[in-house]
């Protein structure tokens, strides 16, 4: 018997009938689904040092399980000192089973370590049923050893769905476990 992730195996049961019943859908595949997580960090400093970006790439890579690649600038800023084709920071996009166990990690590990966490905001959508969230450290990660960073930096995680609306992609990322503050 092949492994499930436990939030995939749980969005094929329940989720699909619950979201069927709120906004009506007829046929199962109008049901939104996750399409992809996108983890991605700038990091400013590495006009000068150019060894920052290794350690932003294996961060992300030991955050995912999945090997994280250098993004490089697209045009020169000459008041950053930027060139163009310069390494500037580091992705990665998750789909499949490594983005269900992905985000089981980030809600039921990573985000109750944030310090006085109340819940994510809802104002990240996007108006195309996307989600952005911003992480300011790292470090709630169990994967990242304190001892081991640089530097305390931040990330971006991008939801991408396939909901038509904002309302529809929310009760989504809600029923997967996303906790978004109560107004």
């Amino acid at each position: 018997m092949a492994y499930t992730p436990r939030l995939k195996d749980e969005y094929n049961n329940k989720i699909t009938k619950s979201l069927m019943e709120e906004f009506g859908y007829k046929n199962i595949m109008q049901v939104p689904k996750l399409t992809k997580i996108v983890l991605s960090r700038g990091v400013g400093g590495a006009v000068a040092d150019k060894k920052l970006i290794e350690y932003a790439v294996d961060e992300l890579t030991r955050i995912t399980g999945q090997k994280a690649i250098a993004t490089i600038s697209k045009k020169d800023v000459a008041a950053f000192k930027l060139r163009k084709g310069m390494p500037i920071g580091a992705m990665v996009s998750l789909k499949g089973d490594r983005m269900y166990e992905f985000l089981d990690r980030l809600v039921t590990a990573s985000l109750p370590r944030v310090r006085d966490f109340q819940g994510i905001k809802a104002s990240g959508f996007d108006g195309r049923g996307n989600y952005n969230l911003g992480v300011t450290e790292q470090i709630i990660f169990p994967e990242i050893n304190i001892d081991r960073i640089n530097r305390i930096s931040g990330m971006d995680i991008t939801f991408v769905t396939s909901a038509q609306t904002d309302k529809e992609a929310k009760s989504l990322l809600k029923e997967l476990g996303l906790p978004f503050k109560k107004n």
